[in-house]
């Protein structure tokens, strides 16, 4: 079992010096534009040991990228207050594998990823981070881990230090090298009084007014209860003849840096409609299903899926939950984008009916709008969707 390597000691990523300033971010507070986090970038509260390129900035984050190295586990862990990444995989069990000239990361395994960004944030700094899209479409499990965390994805005020990957594909093999993009993170800057808050999300009252009186967030009538609600559609009258793809069992290695390369029948099997307009999900298999709701993400906002009430149902939804400023947007003002969800039933096989609530959005104001929304970039690749797997795949 070989040391860890060098450049991913703590001690290397000490923030420069003097003090990181916020007072060029304005007097506005929430989540921060594209536009800003170039400034971060700018002002070295985001680093990289290889420069930042202009497609991994986004609307409202950033896309994080793999190191040269990663090391497979034998379980999934959070160092907790007292242990830094390092340190904890230096007592663990491990493979290590060289991502250089690309390795496949197998189905079924966890690894951990050491990325090639860090972070120097100030004390009115926070972060959260996803699994990109086409990450949750390809079924793999990607979560965020920082030095002395004590959960996933969410990086704490005034971090300084390294970011980890952790990884592991559900459904297919794949094949991931240096570089590779699978997860992104949104910063938050916050003014003195919300230090504590640990909640950012509109209330449904706030959701009710937006829609009634500013922009639409949804074609007809929204479902807003803790957010607004999704329905999954089942439905000849909403889809088609198709309304879902389910993953196949086994399958060839899918590169996820190779765009479009990929036959979809070689891969996924296509779900029908009934004419009863139900699905039986079968426990631990994977699906791809689209919302009965056309959205709309207006520019001063941003959303997230979030988890749905277990006990609205025996099933998990979208592993990757971001959705941008301009998301859905057309040029007539009406909501043009479904909803794509990835859905994994649980321990017991589970009736969806058309309709039936399947997840939810959770709305945040942006601190700024962004200077380009989701749509007008080269890496917008689900814009006007409806029904679509990953961007790997031929349509």
């Amino acid at each position: 079992m070989s040391a860890l390597p060098r450049d991913h000691e703590p001690e290397l990523f000490a923030a420069p010096d003097g003090p990181v300033a916020d007072s060029d971010f304005g007097h506005r507070f929430g989540l921060l534009a594209r536009q800003k986090i170039k400034l971060m970038l700018h002002r070295e509260m985001i680093r990289a040991s290889e420069p930042v390129i202009e497609s991994q900035i986004q609307p409202a984050s950033l896309d994080l990228r793999l190191g040269s190295r990663a090391w497979r586990v034998r379980a999934s862990f959070l160092p907790g207050k007292a242990r830094s990444v390092s340190q904890q995989l230096a007592e663990l069990k491990y493979d290590e594998i060289s991502l250089e000239e690309g390795a496949v990361l197998e189905r079924g395994c966890v690894y951990v990823v050491p990325l090639l960004e860090f972070l120097n944030l100030p004390d009115s700094f926070t972060a959260v981070a996803n699994p990109k899209s086409s990450t949750g479409r390809l079924d793999i499990f990607t979560r965020l881990i920082t030095d002395h965390c004590e959960a996933f994805d969410q990086v704490s005020a005034g971090y300084k230090g390294p970011l980890f990957a952790e990884i592991s594909p559900r459904s297919f093999s794949v094949r991931v090298r240096k570089g590779t993009r699978l997860n992104q993170i949104r910063f938050r800057r916050r003014h003195s009084a919300q230090l504590r808050l640990t909640d950012f999300t509109l209330s449904d009252k706030a959701l009710r007014e937006w829609h009634d009186t500013r922009s639409k967030l949804v074609e007809g009538e929204p479902h807003i209860r803790n957010g607004l609600n999704l329905r999954v559609a089942l439905s000849r009258e909403m889809l088609g003849d198709q309304v879902g793809y389910r993953a196949q069992k086994h399958t060839d290695v899918i590169d996820v840096d190779r765009v479009g390369a990929y036959e979809i029948r070689d891969f996924w099997e296509p779900i029908f409609a009934r004419d009863d307009c139900r699905l039986i999900l079968d426990p631990d298999e994977f699906y791809i299903l689209a919302s009965h709701e056309k959205l709309q993400i207006p520019p001063e906002l941003a959303a997230e899926m979030v988890p749905i009430d277990p006990s609205m149902g025996e099933f998990r939804v979208h592993y990757a939950g971001f959705f941008d400023p301009g998301f859905g947007m057309t040029a007539n003002g009406i909501p043009g984008s479904r909803g794509v969800l990835e859905v994994r039933s649980h321990e017991v096989p589970f009736v969806l009916e058309d309709g039936q609530i399947i997840g939810r959005l959770v709305y945040e104001e942006m601190a700024d709008q962004p200077e380009q929304l989701y749509g007008a970039t080269t890496v917008s690749n689900y814009q006007g969707q409806s029904l679509k797997l990953s961007k790997h795949f031929r349509m």
